[in-house]
């Protein structure tokens, strides 16, 4: 590969905390810094992979704000890196969005698609990409959901059971189907690569899953692994090994940006505990009867998260023991290089023709698409999986 193609990260949530943070990580580097820390593969010498300085990002969003004011108003970079490398975030302007209150309650903005249906919506996101590609002469293109947690949609929803069944549902408007859901179908019917770094049901829904491994598009999620669940999945594989028995895990989380604000509403806030809590029971080998996971909106605390675990155990000859652990972190500073490494893992999958689920980047996420089988949680067995699969063995 040719190491001055350039990749377009198009991007769901482009105004978010997250992404704006993966944006001026990307400019600063491409402006002069060499300062790659926090990037999981940025001591990987991969073959095909692109260069971080090749990745291009834009996107939608449903707030119009340029990218430099959206960062500023999420406190997570500062002025002085606003100032000089990022600079270029103030001329980066977000599309409109597809955007939904029955599926969102707490996030709503004016920069919104006009469509007349699913459909339209679906050609709108599209000819987005086309220009995205035209206007910064992209070799590739790959799109990365980063956008806030939607509500679970009606499993039982007739649109939602085949692909046949899904393409009616685009022509009837049906509100069974997401946003989320017309992003993914939107990127895999244009041959693009899709990631899905939220909770929110996407490529993972049978008909879409089956639709990338029909049109061999590579798909994968769901919901990015960053902080509490990456240290749970640490933990549980050595107390597993070391044969200390988990009697309860207590989980609670405090944040206060966007994302803290989107699963304010209960019915987010479902989607997010069905993916923090899928990992114990698949680790350990055994029913953690409790185990609980909770989080909360707090406004002050804004992106910098507190994550509190309280691990109660049984040793030798019955023993109890206890373990604490209290992580405070920069949420979007954790989550940033994530969907950097998944974009660029993608676009390799792309070009080495592996379509449909990509089993082996499961260490992104909490609750790893599968094409069927069970997934991996151990934090060390996926990064070997991932290891193994960026050396070229399948």
């Amino acid at each position: 590969m040719n190491m001055a193609d350039r990749v377009g990260v198009a991007v769901v949530g482009l105004g978010g905390a997250v992404a704006t943070t993966a944006a001026a990580g990307i400019e600063m580097i491409r402006a002069g810094s060499n300062d790659l820390q926090g990037l999981p593969l940025a001591d990987r010498a991969v073959r095909g992979m692109v260069d971080y300085r090749d990745l291009h990002f834009g996107g939608w969003d449903l707030g119009g704000d340029d990218l430099a004011t959206a960062a500023r108003r999420h406190g997570v970079i500062g002025d002085r890196e606003l100032d000089d490398g990022a600079a270029g975030l103030s001329q980066m302007m977000p599309w409109p969005a597809v955007g939904s209150t029955d599926f969102c309650v707490n996030i709503d903005g004016a920069n919104k698609i006009v469509a007349g249906s699913h459909r339209g919506a679906v050609e709108r996101i599209q000819a987005d990409m086309r220009r995205f590609r035209e206007e910064k002469s992209l070799d590739r293109l790959v799109v990365v959901n980063l956008a806030s947690t939607e509500r679970l949609p009606d499993a039982t929803a007739p649109s939602l059971a085949t692909l046949e069944a899904f393409e009616r549902g685009l022509d009837a408007n049906d509100p069974a189907i997401s946003p989320a859901m017309l992003y993914a179908y939107a990127a895999i019917d244009a041959d693009t690569p899709y990631a899905n770094f939220t909770p929110s049901v996407a490529a993972d829904v049978a008909p879409l899953a089956d639709f990338a491994a029909r049109r061999n598009v590579a798909v994968a999620g769901k919901d990015g692994k960053t902080g509490q669940t990456f240290i749970k999945t640490v933990i549980a594989p050595a107390l597993r090994d070391r044969a200390l028995h988990v009697d309860g895990w207590f989980s609670t989380n405090i944040l206060g940006n966007s994302d803290g604000l989107a699963l304010d509403d209960p019915q987010s806030l479902a989607s997010k505990l069905g993916t923090k809590t899928s990992v114990l029971d698949q680790i350990l080998g055994y029913p953690v009867e409790n185990h609980i996971v909770m989080i909360h909106y707090y406004k002050p605390r804004g992106d910098n998260k507190e994550a509190w675990d309280n691990i109660d155990l049984t040793g030798f000859l019955g023993q109890k023991m206890q373990l604490k652990l209290n992580f405070l972190c920069k949420d979007s500073v954790l989550a940033a290089p994530l969907a950097i490494e998944i974009a660029r893992c993608l676009d390799l999958a792309h070009q080495r023709g592996d379509g449909g689920v990509q089993e082996q980047m499961g260490v992104f996420f909490k609750l790893p698409q599968t094409r069927g089988g069970v997934p991996v949680h151990g934090f060390g067995e996926q990064q070997l999986i991932l290891d193994r699969w960026l050396d070229g063995d399948k």
